[in-house]
C-alpha cells in the first residue's frame, strides 16, 4: 500500500484547507471589490445629493412650486421644498407671458393625470398674453418653463427601475459565491 504525503502528515492537510479557504475569501473580496469599482467610476461625484428627508411613501417625488410667480427664476429661488402628494403623478407648469416673451406669471405645482389635459400654448384675446401649460415626470422635472408648442407637452419617461449597474453587482456575488463553493 503506497501512502500520499497528505496522509502521512495531517498537519499539511490541515494547511493545505486553510490556504484554500484563505483563498476563496480573497478571490470573493476581489470580485466584489472590482465590482464596486466598476460602479464607482460611473458616478458624478460633482452632482450627488443625499436626500435631506426620508420619502413618504414608494415612488415619491418633488416638484418646483409656486403661484403666480414674476418669472421662471424666483419661482425656483423660493420654491417650496416638499413631497408631492400621493394622489398625483406629475409635475405641472403654467407660463403666462407678453407677446414679446415677457413673463408674467409662473405657477408651478404637484398635478394629477387630469390636470395635466390641458398642455400646450393658448392666447387670451382680452390679455393679449400666452399661456403655455407643460407637465412631466420625475423628480423636481419642472426646471424650465414652457414657452412655445415645442415644449409645452406632456413629458412622461418609461425609466427602469433598477440600473445595469445594480444587476452587474448582484451577477458578480452570485458568480463569486459559486467559485468560494467550488473551492471549499
Amino acid at each position: 500500500m503506497t501512502s500520499t504525503a497528505a496522509e502521512s502528515h495531517p498537519a499539511h492537510l490541515g494547511h493545505m484547507l486553510l490556504f484554500y479557504h484563505m483563498l476563496a475569501v480573497a478571490s470573493l473580496q476581489i470580485f466584489i471589490l472590482s465590482g464596486n469599482w466598476a460602479l464607482a467610476k460611473n458616478i458624478n461625484f460633482y452632482n450627488v445629493r443625499p436626500p435631506l428627508d426620508p420619502t413618504p411613501f414608494p415612488n415619491s417625488f418633488k416638484c418646483f412650486t409656486c403661484a403666480n410667480a414674476v418669472d421662471n427664476y424666483n419661482c425656483n429661488r423660493w420654491a417650496e421644498d416638499k413631497w408631492c402628494p400621493e394622489n398625483t403623478e406629475y409635475c405641472l407648469t403654467v407660463h403666462r407671458f407678453t407677446s414679446h416673451g415677457r413673463s408674467t406669471s409662473v405657477t408651478k405645482k404637484c398635478a394629477t393625470r387630469d390636470e395635466c389635459h390641458f398642455v400646450g400654448c393658448h392666447p387670451h384675446r382680452e390679455t393679449g398674453h400666452t399661456e403655455c401649460v407643460s407637465c412631466c415626470e420625475g423628480m423636481i422635472c419642472n426646471v424650465e418653463i414652457p414657452t412655445n408648442h415645442t415644449n409645452a407637452v406632456f413629458s412622461v419617461m418609461h425609466a427602469q427601475r433598477k440600473s445595469d449597474g445594480s444587476r452587474r453587482t448582484i451577477n458578480i456575488a452570485v458568480l463569486a459565491s459559486v467559485i468560494t463553493i467550488m473551492l471549499l
